[in-house]
C-alpha cells in the first residue's frame, strides 16, 4: 500500500524528471517491472481509500483493495467504508467482484470462468476467423466467449439434427434467440410463427 503512495509522490512532484524521462508512463515502464495497469490500481488504492488502515488493506489483499476503490470513487462521501471492508473480507476474490459490478452498473452478472487449452498455431487462423465472423453476424459488441458459444450452439444444432436428441438444441436455440437485437429477434418469432 505504501508503494501506491510513493508512485503517487514520483507522479506529483513529476520527480520521473530526474531520470531525464519524457513522461510519468515511461518511469513506469522503466522502474515498476510489474505493469503499468498495477500501479495505476495501487495509486488509485492510495488515492480513493484513505480512510481504510493499512492492516485493513493488508488483509483484503490488493486485488479486492482495487474493486473497494472503484465503490468509493462512484460513492464519494456516501461510501459505507466498514460495509464494504466486511464484504471484501468475507467473499471470495470474484464474488466479491460481482457484487462491486452490481453495486456499480445496478446488474447481476453471471459467474465466470477462464477456460485454458492448447491451440497450434496452424488452428488459430481457423479460431480467430469463425470467432470474427461470428462477431460479425451477432454484433461486434458481443463478447469473444458468447460468440464461441454461439459457434458452439450451432454445432450442437447440427449434431441434434442429423442424432434426433434435442436435449442440447433447446437450451442453445433458446440463448441464440435470446442475444438477438430486438428488431431481429422480433422478426425470427414472427417468421416462426407465420411457418406451418
Amino acid at each position: 500500500m505504501d508503494l501506491g503512495r510513493y508512485l503517487c509522490e514520483v507522479r506529483a512532484g513529476q520527480y520521473w524528471r530526474v531520470d531525464n524521462l519524457r513522461s510519468f508512463d515511461e518511469f513506469l515502464e522503466r522502474k515498476f517491472l510489474e505493469s503499468r495497469r498495477k500501479a495505476y490500481y495501487l495509486m488509485a488504492i492510495h488515492e480513493r481509500l484513505p480512510r481504510i488502515h493499512k492492516v485493513d488493506l493488508k488483509q483484503v489483499g490488493w486485488a479486492k483493495a482495487t474493486e473497494l476503490a472503484k465503490v468509493a470513487k462512484r460513492d464519494g462521501q456516501r461510501f459505507d467504508c466498514a460495509t464494504w471492508l466486511h464484504r471484501a473480507r468475507e467473499l471470495p476474490k470474484e464474488e466479491f467482484k460481482r457484487e462491486v459490478s452490481k453495486h456499480l452498473t445496478g446488474k447481476e452478472t453471471e459467474p465466470w470462468e477462464i477456460l485454458y487449452f492448447k491451440a497450434y498455431k496452424s488452428q488459430l487462423p481457423v479460431i480467430e476467423r469463425a470467432l470474427e465472423t461470428a462477431g460479425l453476424m451477432l454484433g461486434t459488441d458481443k463478447s469473444r466467449g458468447y460468440c464461441l458459444e454461439m459457434i458452439c450452439a450451432d454445432f450442437l444444432a447440427g449434431v441434434s439434427l442429423e442424432t434426433g436428441n434435442n436435449d442440447a438444441l433447446l437450451p442453445a436455440l433458446t440463448r441464440l434467440v435470446l442475444g438477438l437485437p430486438g428488431p431481429q429477434r422480433e422478426q425470427l418469432l414472427e417468421s416462426v410463427q407465420v411457418a406451418p
